[in-house]
């Protein structure tokens, strides 16, 4: 059997959005700035797949949602037109993020900080979340932008974006969430709380790979990442990606429609497989799963290296993943189990298993069989969980 449980990695694509897409392949291939009909008969279709992604996020027209490549490049859009247009000019010096952001968007700020910019780290709590009070506690007048996401990718943690939000709003700085792991598992609606800017990509959500937005309130637009053309209302320059236009549009439609079906049926796997996994002596899940999207779980095996867990779980079919990563010859821990403060034994043990709506029960029972007996065997040959104190072996 295969099973994949790397969801929050990517997604299938969901097979109406597939059919959905394929006449813009071969069939209606014009460019949309295009005069003739080629390029014309396109404009519905792309009308309609945006009316569908305003409506799945609740945006309002005079509102701006603009179609990028990714998530990654809508995150650094942000951070560089912050830079240029609030703190380049003097206005402002001073950005804050969480310590756990995608790469995307620690990449992006510490960019800025060699360019001068202040930058804040907000830590997270031995739960993997976020304090208010710690923005409260940092924010400045002369912070341009805080950015913190809404769902942690690693722990599914649902952070406090909408108080957040208020705060920044409260001391004149914008805020910016990093939506990715959201969209799909919330309801989202853009205006019942003050964000500014919300980015997203498709493929997290059954949609394409390769096309993700941003979202800009009204009178909160920033200039162009990109120059050279006046597609996306003059915001992002190149010939506009109609397939993967469509294909947004129609996964956000599903996204929405099988919303119910995400939190109470994929959640109901999800416990079934966290519980199952609870029994295993030393084993510990980060976050509690009512703070938590519906689909992921964090997991560690105390004495278990991510990797060698990884191995056993592939050679048995399984897709998960784990924030460790051979580089060379270092190991790397995973980033979240180091912010909240994890025992050096347990940092390099992370396992990532997340869940979507094509998940069925049969997988869900196939998996806690092959983890079961992963550990029983890794362990077995683990000189680090041999050194384990009883007493800690046995505190469950």
């Amino acid at each position: 059997m295969r099973v994949y449980l790397d969801n929050n990695a990517t997604t299938i694509v969901d097979p109406q959005v597939k059919l959905a897409m394929e006449p813009f392949f071969c069939q209606m291939y014009g460019n949309p700035n295009s005069l003739h009909s080629f390029g014309s008969e396109t404009h519905p279709y792309l009308k309609l797949a945006m009316e569908k992604i305003y409506a799945g996020i609740n945006a309002p027209k005079e509102d701006s949602v603009i179609i990028t490549s990714c998530a990654t490049e809508s995150n650094n859009w942000v951070f560089k037109s912050i830079y240029f247009e609030y703190i380049l000019s003097g206005r402002k010096d001073h950005i804050i993020v969480s310590e756990v952001e995608h790469p995307s968007v620690i990449a992006a700020a510490k960019h800025l900080e060699s360019l001068g910019v202040k930058v804040t780290y907000l830590p997270i709590n031995e739960e993997g979340l976020i304090d208010v009070q710690t923005v409260k506690d940092s924010i400045t007048p002369k912070t341009a932008l805080v950015s913190v996401m809404w769902v942690n990718n690693e722990t599914g943690a649902i952070f406090p974006v909408e108080e957040i939000a208020q705060v920044c709003q409260e001391h004149g700085a914008l805020f910016h969430t990093d939506a990715v792991q959201a969209v799909g598992k919330l309801p989202i609606n853009v205006q019942s709380f003050p964000v500014d800017y919300m980015t997203f990509s498709a493929h997290k959500f059954h949609g394409p790979k390769g096309v993700g937005a941003l979202y800009m309130r009204k009178g909160k637009e920033l200039s162009p990442l990109f120059h050279g053309g006046s597609q996306m209302g003059g915001y992002r320059s190149g010939t506009l990606n109609v397939p993967g236009i469509v294909g947004m549009g129609k996964a956000m439609e599903q996204a929405v429609d099988s919303l119910d079906f995400e939190m109470h049926d994929v959640k109901e796997l999800r416990d079934l497989l966290e519980d199952e996994l609870l029994k295993i002596k030393d084993t510990f899940v980060v976050t509690p799963r009512h703070k938590r999207v519906s689909n992921t779980i964090l997991v560690s095996f105390r004495g278990i290296e991510g990797e060698a867990m990884l191995w056993d779980l592939n050679q048995a079919g399984i897709a998960a993943s784990t924030g460790s990563a051979c580089a060379s010859e270092d190991l790397e821990s995973n980033p979240v189990m180091e912010a909240i403060g994890a025992a050096e034994d347990l940092a390099h043990t992370a396992i990532r298993f997340s869940l979507s709506r094509y998940t069925t029960r049969e997988e869900i029972e196939y998996t806690i069989g092959v983890v079961k007996k992963a550990v029983e065997r890794l362990r077995g040959i683990s000189s680090s969980y041999a050194y384990v104190p009883k007493s800690l072996q046995e505190a469950k």
